[in-house]
């Protein structure tokens, strides 16, 4: 037995995984019970009158040179959140495993965990210390019912890098008991390289990736897990047959071209530059008592009024994110980078 089967619920191990119809566009597909004419304004490449490839291997082999990770590697989701609850589906037993979070973090771990009967334990992050990873903590509370541990670096709603020698001192503290799941939706906006480099040489990490934010493909709905190919062989066998749509596929594959690459790293310079620009003149508002530095697509601003601030935005017809539910954050509000435009509008509301 690997060290993923012993990790993994043992029925999902024993489950015998479906077996869609074989995708074989050239030949007369006569197998799926698929109707053989297409939609009157169906112009999409391969038909939306035939199911997609379930293993979405044009996109996957795309995904594969954009991440530079093996193909074996990859599971493209909908969305992260979708990798997220496959994962804690498929290791943690209802009322007997745990997840691990370290919050303030991303809120959908905490409701994955519920969702499936999972217990969770929380480690908070250091907030006197910029709200660093507490690698020790970490370790002395991943007792044996804890089968996960999700790390966002940069982190939600801190903006913050996590250490990545924290983070891999956790990993290989860990490894074959836990999997350390290291959520990097806002990575591209941070001057770090992903993870995803030390996935091969260790198993026991996986890596969450997404074309929501930097790519600008949020509603594409396209994420990805990238781990090790055992882990992806078992998640395979519990997601949903043909779970990423045929004119999904098709976009996002011809959109990962080297002219949108490049359009990207222009974007990510731009949301970088407004960032520090935001920050600057943030820091120097009336009521803003502290901006969180930020490697991500936002900023944390604390306020001696939060409630006001919030008001005054919302009477602007502009939105932020109100996270004052969140540990150790009562006062703070996080606001996503603009437009130039649309980041002096808001400026011009607490100015």
């Amino acid at each position: 037995m690997s060290w993923v089967t012993s990790l993994a619920r043992p029925e999902i191990v024993a489950l015998k995984s479906f077996e869609p119809a074989a995708w074989e566009p050239a030949v007369t597909r006569l197998n799926a019970n698929e109707l053989p004419w297409r939609a009157s304004a169906d112009e999409s490449l391969a038909g939306l009158n035939r199911y997609p490839d379930p293993q979405a291997r044009a996109l996957i082999g795309r995904l594969s040179e954009v991440y530079g990770v093996a193909p074996e590697s990859l599971l493209v989701c909908r969305g992260s959140d979708e990798a997220i609850d496959l994962l804690v589906r498929a290791f943690c037993r209802s009322g007997q495993d745990a997840v691990m979070i370290c919050p303030p973090t991303y809120g959908l771990y905490t409701l994955a965990a519920g969702i499936q009967g999972a217990h969770v334990v929380s480690v908070p992050l250091a907030a006197g210390e910029g709200f660093a990873l507490d690698a020790r903590a970490v370790l002395e509370r991943s007792t044996a019912e804890v089968k996960l541990v999700f790390l966002c670096s940069p982190n939600n709603p801190t903006g913050n890098l996590l250490s990545e020698s924290a983070i891999l001192q956790v990993t290989d503290a860990l490894a074959q008991r836990v999997i350390v799941v290291v959520d990097e939706a806002y990575i591209e906006f941070s001057h770090r390289e992903s993870l995803a480099v030390h996935v091969a040489r260790r198993p026991q990490l996986a890596v969450l990736r997404t074309l929501s934010k930097a790519h600008g493909l949020a509603g594409a709905r396209l994420g990805t897990l990238i781990a090790d190919p055992e882990v992806i062989r078992l998640l395979r066998k519990i997601i949903a047959p043909y779970a990423v749509p045929q004119l999904i596929v098709e976009a996002v594959t011809t959109l990962l071209s080297p002219l949108h690459l490049r359009t990207l790293q222009r974007r990510i310079a731009q949301v970088r530059a407004e960032r520090a620009r935001v920050q600057e003149v943030l820091a120097k508002a009336a009521g803003v008592t502290a901006v969180l530095p930020s490697e991500a697509n936002f900023l944390l601003a604390r306020f001696r009024d939060p409630a006001f601030s919030l008001a005054r935005t919302v009477a602007a017809g502009i939105r932020i994110r109100d996270v004052r539910g969140y540990l150790g954050l009562s006062d703070a509000l996080r606001i996503s980078i603009g437009t130039p435009e649309e980041n002096d509008r808001l400026l011009g509301v607490w100015s």
